[in-house]
């Protein structure tokens, strides 16, 4: 957030502004996502561009590995994966129908 203060080529940003419906997988109702970040930002060579970015581990962006034998952690990994899945489905289509960017960003594109 400090950064997107100071960088002079983020001309607007805010944090969980922006409410995206989906269905979810694991229950089969329509919730909101709130992803992290809506960013406009001026890119080289002048255009203007619109972002929204989540940030997550990268862990949380691959399926999970099955293990020899179901554990109450492997269920709570997929179920979390099928629905971090089904909400950036869902942005990714809030974006393009605004030619807007959707980004999920992890610990490696911030050098963490």
């Amino acid at each position: 957030m400090v950064y997107c203060d100071k960088n002079d080529n983020i001309l607007e940003w805010a944090s969980e502004e922006i409410a995206i419906p989906y269905r979810s997988p694991v229950d089969n109702r329509v919730h909101r996502y709130f992803p992290d970040f809506y960013m406009k930002v001026k890119e080289r060579g002048g255009k203007i561009k619109r972002y929204v970015i989540e940030v997550k581990p990268a862990k949380q962006t691959k399926p999970p590995v099955k293990p020899k034998r179901q554990t109450k952690g492997y269920i709570r990994e997929a179920f979390e994966y099928a629905r971090n899945q089904a909400k950036w489905k869902a942005a990714r289509e809030y974006c393009a129908d605004r030619m807007w960017e959707f980004k999920v960003i992890t610990e490696k594109e911030l050098d963490i």
